[in-house]
């Protein structure tokens, strides 16, 4: 992947991170920590079975 695709890669990362802190887990730190940990394994795990080169 070119360093503009992981970029990009990492910016919606963050976006679906943050959406979902403001859409559905003010006030809540420990589910937000909890969701914002299983968002960053689910695009870790997506990155590595499917992005990456070999």
């Amino acid at each position: 992947m070119s360093r503009t695709a992981i970029a990009l890669y990492v910016v919606a990362m963050v976006v679906v991170i943050v959406g979902a802190d403001f859409l559905f887990l003010r006030g809540r730190f420990w589910e937000r920590l909890a969701v914002n940990i299983a968002i960053v394994c689910v695009f870790g795990v997506f990155y590595l079975l499917l992005l990456r080169r070999r």
